[in-house]
């Protein structure tokens, strides 16, 4: 038999080929992780301090601003083929750990527990001692990494600088769409942070080879731990955890009613005996659902889903509920309702703004109940734009029905803003309804219920030389 021998300048051409393509997966799962990581950390923190665009902007800046020390930290490094691999292989598996301690939600829920506890009520505080604490050494991890990579993989070739930076965009980008449109939807989110964990841990195998077995597998045994569908059902009775809500079910008031809670904040209740229901739903229910005239069906847009409670036990005017979520029909159906949704009701799964603007229908009765916590407002929803669609999705003589968790006696700017905003718009035939008693001398938060009627308004006033007062009447 022949025998082929290779010689020595082969054998370093093939390994050197050998190790370029494991570089290169490096890199390709460190952009990969990076953005999954991001997105993992903004859709949890969504539950604890809101999804507004400050709080978002914090994560977002202090997730570049370590990165930058990274990439700076990389470039200063020393580098030697079995040093480089040591370090960075060191370095995935300590950020498959900092995906444990950032993003899985028992431990946030430790975490912002404590800061509350602590007496810190804001949330940009929250999320800037958050992202300090545990978003800081991932990505100056990840940007160390693509530096020392990058610095290596050009001393073999100087084109490879050009390649590296294109397999790292391109592992950003699929990060950026697979985890919010194939992992997320059909896992959870947290059962993505067990992909992360697996994928990062995978690099430190490649990079260490049989060293790192032992480690990757205890980094992954403890993000399966912590984030089990079982155990988030046991401690937060949590039934969904995808891309867009995390969602509770839960027995209260003694067994007597069934709550939903997405993203932290009380969504719905629902029980056999009124009392038990929220204040604003009670209020809505009786005064403008129940009253609705029968002469003919009725078209009733409800933006804001959550349990679709709203029209609960009526079977004859037609409803149309709108949400982002589409798992809600199915979960309140199956463990909130416990019916089927009556054949005059429908659910679309779309953005509020995107429908009103498309929508050519136009409705009776249109309740917004998108607002049910401070920290979960959905910005674009507050505008004067916003606003002016559902005005003009109303039919002549309809009623807009706003529930809005505000300060009752405009305590703060917030309150004041968003009367003069909604004001703007519904000009004239506005109601002010807050639910419940209040301190009118405190500060605190009530559901407030704006009411607007599409009446003709000719700008009649009383004045003492012309009141025409009794005729009107």
């Amino acid at each position: 038999m022949l025998k082929i021998t290779l010689s020595a300048k082969q054998r370093k051409k093939n390994m050197t080929t050998r190790i370029k393509f494991v570089l290169l997966a490096a890199v390709f799962i460190g952009g990969f992780s990076s953005l999954s990581l991001e997105l993992i950390v903004l859709r949890q923190l969504s539950g604890f301090v809101g999804s507004t665009a400050i709080t978002t902007s914090v994560v977002i800046g202090i997730f570049l601003a370590f990165m930058s020390l990274g990439y700076y930290a990389g470039s200063e490094m020393k580098i030697a083929l079995n040093s480089i691999r040591r370090t960075v292989a060191r370095d995935f598996l300590l950020i498959a750990v900092m995906v444990i301690l950032a993003s899985s939600y028992i431990l946030l829920d430790i975490y912002f527990g404590l800061l509350g506890a602590a007496g810190i009520r804001s949330n940009v505080i929250k999320t800037f001692i958050y992202s300090l604490a545990f978003l800081s050494v991932a990505p100056y991890l990840f940007g160390k990494i693509t530096a020392l990579l990058s610095r290596y993989l050009h001393r073999y070739n100087h084109n490879y600088t050009g390649k590296l930076m294109a397999v790292d965009t391109v592992g950003s980008v699929l990060g950026s769409i697979l985890t919010t449109l194939a992992v997320m939807p059909f896992i959870g989110v947290n059962y993505t942070i067990v992909v992360v964990v697996v994928l990062t841990g995978a690099a430190s195998v490649l990079l260490s080879r049989r060293a790192g077995y032992f480690w990757f597998a205890w980094a992954v045994l403890a993000a399966v731990l912590l984030n089990r569908a079982s155990l988030l059902h046991e401690l937060y009775d949590i039934v969904e955890n995808n891309a867009v809500s995390t969602i509770s079910i839960l027995d209260t008031d003694n067994g007597q009613a069934r709550a939903m809670v997405i993203n932290g904040g009380n969504s719905s209740k629902i029980s056999t005996d009124r009392k038990y229901w929220f204040g604003y739903v009670r209020y809505i229910q009786e005064n403008f659902i129940e009253t609705l005239p029968k002469d003919r069906k009725k078209d009733v847009l409800i933006l804001g889903a959550g349990g679709f409670t709203m029209g609960e036990g009526d079977a004859f005017h037609n409803y149309t509920f709108l949400d982002i979520d589409r798992s809600l029909l199915k979960i309140s159906e199956e463990k909130f309702l416990k019916h089927k949704l009556t054949p005059n009701k429908r659910f679309v799964v779309e953005d509020a703004n995107q429908f009103l603007k498309d929508n050519a229908q136009k409705y009776d009765l249109i309740v917004l109940d998108t607002y049910s916590g401070m920290g979960i407002i959905p910005m674009d929803l507050i505008t004067k734009e916003y606003f002016t669609r559902v005005k003009n999705n109303l039919k002549k003589g309809g009623i807009v029905v706003m529930n809005i968790l505000t300060s009752p006696n405009f305590s703060d700017a917030f309150a004041v803003n968003l009367d003069n905003t909604i004001r703007s718009v519904f000009t004239h035939s506005l109601s002010r309804q807050v639910i419940g008693n209040f301190n009118a001398w405190g500060q605190q938060r009530a559901n407030v219920i704006y009411v607007y009627y599409d009446i003709a308004d000719e700008g009649g006033i009383y004045t003492a030389d012309k009141n025409a007062v009794f005729y009107d009447m």
